[in-house]
């Protein structure tokens, strides 16, 4: 099996790029949904025996009643073909076996302390751009007390919009607004930033667990078209000339 992490191969040729028939596609679909429920959050409760580095033997996996229906092959060409490269294989020891993990995204329930994430310490080491993408029915709670861990972890952010050259994972392709964090200001605060194995920009925030909306740089509508939001709450802000950002400027927002 290809190996993930610090000397994995990078999927490549015909397996990684080859078009999926539709009923196979479905079926990735699902494996890939039970794969990031059980890795992610629900390792504990359904006894995987799970390492510090998130990994997990894929036998055990398999021997789930949900994974019953599914083979290593399967699980091979859903680690090869995800755009968001969600999750890594190892091939293990002979007393493990394969090993599995997801790249980032843990529960508070699902503690993986050693992680490969790489600590991004200096405002040089932050990508120029870090955006959470949201929805509507949280942009009011988002707006007065900031962006919430919301029982993971960390915050994930990406480095830039989905779409933008680099950019594979960090944001789901249907948020409704994008919120770029002033990450230099942050990191002055104290605020910790740290790169997953799949590219992801993820944040504990500060200590109650949230990024506060005085670290919010400009916001933007995705959807139907991009147009710019204001920071005050004031939804009517736009831009005559098309989809530029509003900024915040230097002022922060007292909390």
């Amino acid at each position: 099996m290809n190996s993930s992490g610090e000397g994995r191969q990078e999927a490549a040729g015909p397996r990684a790029r080859r078009t999926l028939r539709p009923r196979e596609q479905d079926r990735d679909v699902q494996l890939s949904k039970a794969l990031s429920y059980a890795l992610r959050h629900g390792a504990l409760k359904l006894g995987l025996p799970m390492g510090a580095d998130g990994f997990v033997p894929l036998g055990a996996l398999l021997q789930l009643p949900q994974f019953h229906r599914f083979s290593a092959e399967d699980v091979q060409r859903v680690v090869d073909t995800n755009g968001k490269q969600r999750f890594a294989l190892q091939p293990g020891n002979p007393s493990t076996g394969p090993l599995i993990r997801a790249n980032q995204g843990h529960s508070l329930q699902v503690r993986v302390p050693e992680l490969e994430l790489m600590p991004l310490e200096t405002p040089q080491a932050l990508p120029p751009v870090l955006v959470h993408g949201t929805f509507w029915k949280h942009w009011p709670s988002i707006l007065l007390k900031g962006l919430s861990c919301r029982g993971r972890t960390h915050i994930h952010l990406a480095p830039g919009l989905p779409g933008d050259p680099g950019v594979i994972s960090g944001m789901r392709p249907h948020c409704e607004i994008a919120v770029f964090i002033d990450g230099p200001l942050a990191l002055a605060d104290g605020i910790p930033f740290f790169r997953s194995a799949n590219g992801v920009i993820l944040t504990p925030g500060n200590t109650d667990g949230l990024l506060l909306p005085k670290y919010f740089k400009e916001a933007l509508r995705l959807r139907p078209t991009r147009k710019p939001l204001s920071l005050t709450g004031d939804e009517e802000t736009e831009c005559q000339s098309g989809p530029k950002h509003i900024s915040r400027g230097r002022g922060r927002i007292q909390q």
